[in-house]
């Protein structure tokens, strides 16, 4: 016999537009960091191997990603009774945390060796935030599939760049 729909006692609150801006907001902080330490001269001199994408690709890239992000979050989020909610909003923080240090310590200081460490624990916490993403709500731990394929070549092509100019 199926269950009546009782809307009352649904785990997730109704669509927020507000909320949603807040996140998707929110997931873009870390882009500001780019606008600070982006590809300069010193970048531009290093060696890089072949499969470097041109830098026009990294911003439209990165666009998707935040903006992905949010919506995923948002759909978390929603679910404010789920036990996870917390440490899965803790980890998308970390996250963040993560993704605003990395231009700052490649571009701005120059040190491809700290900024693969940092994309590196990064890679880790990301594959965290997917897993508690993905007990609350599944359709947000597949939102961010993209951007841990995208984190696992940005991680490679740093590994690549360190390698190159040591």
């Amino acid at each position: 016999m199926p269950i009546p729909l009782n809307l009352a006692t649904m785990q997730h609150r109704r669509f927020s537009p507000l909320s949603l801006l807040f996140w998707i907001g929110l997931a873009y902080v870390p882009a500001t960091t780019g606008i600070f330490f982006g590809p300069d001269r010193w970048y531009h001199r290093l060696t890089k191997p072949d499969w470097t994408p041109p830098d026009a690709v990294f911003g439209p890239v990165w666009t998707a990603l935040y903006a992905s992000m949010g919506l995923s979050i948002y759909l978390v989020a929603r679910k404010d009774k789920h036990p996870l909610v917390p440490w899965a909003i803790a980890l998308f923080l970390l996250n963040l945390m993560l993704n605003a240090a990395w231009s700052p310590l490649f571009f701005g200081l120059h040190r491809p060796d700290l900024s693969l460490v940092c994309i590196g624990v990064q890679w880790f916490a990301l594959v965290s935030m997917i897993r508690a993403f993905w007990r609350v709500r599944p359709a947000a731990g597949m939102l961010q599939v993209p951007h841990l394929l995208w984190l696992t070549f940005a991680f490679a092509l740093n590994a690549a760049i360190w390698h190159l100019n040591r």
